[in-house]
C-alpha cells in the first residue's frame, strides 16, 4: 500500500489547489513542465504516427503539453487510479479516453509507448515494480518515466537507484535504457526500449 492515503491526498488537494498543478501535488507548474519536456524529448519526434498511454494521467496536462508542442500522438488513452480526476481529464485531452484503474493490477491497454510522470513519487517500492512490470508490458516499443532519485530513506517519498533500476530492467528483459538526470535535483527520467537505437 502506498505510504499516505493517495485518493485522500489528492481529494484534499484538488479541493484546496483546483485544476492547478499543485491541486496533483506538483510543487510548481515549471517543475512540471520540465519534466514533460524530458519525457518528450525521449519519444519519436513522428509521434502522431503512435498511440501513447499516459499512466497516473491526473488532470491530462501532459496531453496540453504535447498539444503545445505540436506533438499529439495518433491516440492518446490516460489512465488514473482517482475518479475525481475523470471528468478534468477527458474536458483537458479533447474527450480522449480515459480509464480509471489501479496501474499495478490492472489488465492495461496496449499502445506503442507509455509514459508516466510524478505517479511513482509515492508508491512503496512494489507498488513501483508492478506499476513499472505492467506499463513495459503493455507497450509495444517503450515505457518513459521519472522517479525520485538517490538513496534517502523518506516516509512519504520513494527514491530508487539507479542500480535498483538497472536491475529492474534486467528482470523484464529491457532492450535499451536511457537515462536523463540533469534537469532537476533528485529526480531522473528513465526509457526503458524494447529495441536498441530505434528512436
Amino acid at each position: 500500500m502506498p505510504r499516505i492515503n493517495t485518493k485522500s491526498l489528492y481529494a484534499q488537494k484538488l479541493l484546496k489547489d483546483g485544476k492547478l498543478p499543485n491541486g496533483i501535488n506538483w510543487i510548481s507548474p515549471q517543475n512540471q513542465k520540465l519534466r514533460f519536456k524530458v519525457i518528450l524529448y525521449l519519444l519519436p519526434r513522428d509521434l502522431y504516427h503512435y498511440t501513447l498511454v499516459d499512466a497516473g494521467c491526473g488532470y491530462g496536462d501532459f496531453y496540453t503539453y504535447m498539444k503545445e508542442k505540436n506533438r499529439l500522438p495518433k491516440e492518446y488513452i490516460g489512465i488514473d487510479y482517482l475518479e475525481d480526476m475523470y471528468g478534468i481529464a477527458r474536458d483537458q485531452t479533447d474527450d480522449s479516453e480515459i480509464i480509471i484503474a489501479d496501474i499495478t493490477e490492472a489488465a492495461l491497454p496496449r499502445a506503442d509507448f507509455y509514459i508516466s510522470s510524478g505517479a511513482l513519487n509515492i508508491t512503496t517500492k512494489y507498488e513501483t515494480y508492478l506499476f513499472i512490470k505492467n506499463c513495459y508490458k503493455a507497450c509495444t516499443k517503450g515505457f518513459v518515466f521519472n522517479i525520485l532519485h538517490g538513496d534517502k530513506v523518506c516516509n512519504i517519498y520513494n527514491y530508487f537507484s539507479k542500480d535498483e533500476i538497472e536491475k529492474l530492467a534486467e528482470d523484464l528483459g529491457v532492450a535499451e535504457v536511457v537515462y536523463i538526470d540533469d534537469y532537476l535535483e533528485d529526480d531522473l527520467t528513465v526509457a526503458f526500449f524494447k529495441q536498441s537505437n530505434s528512436y
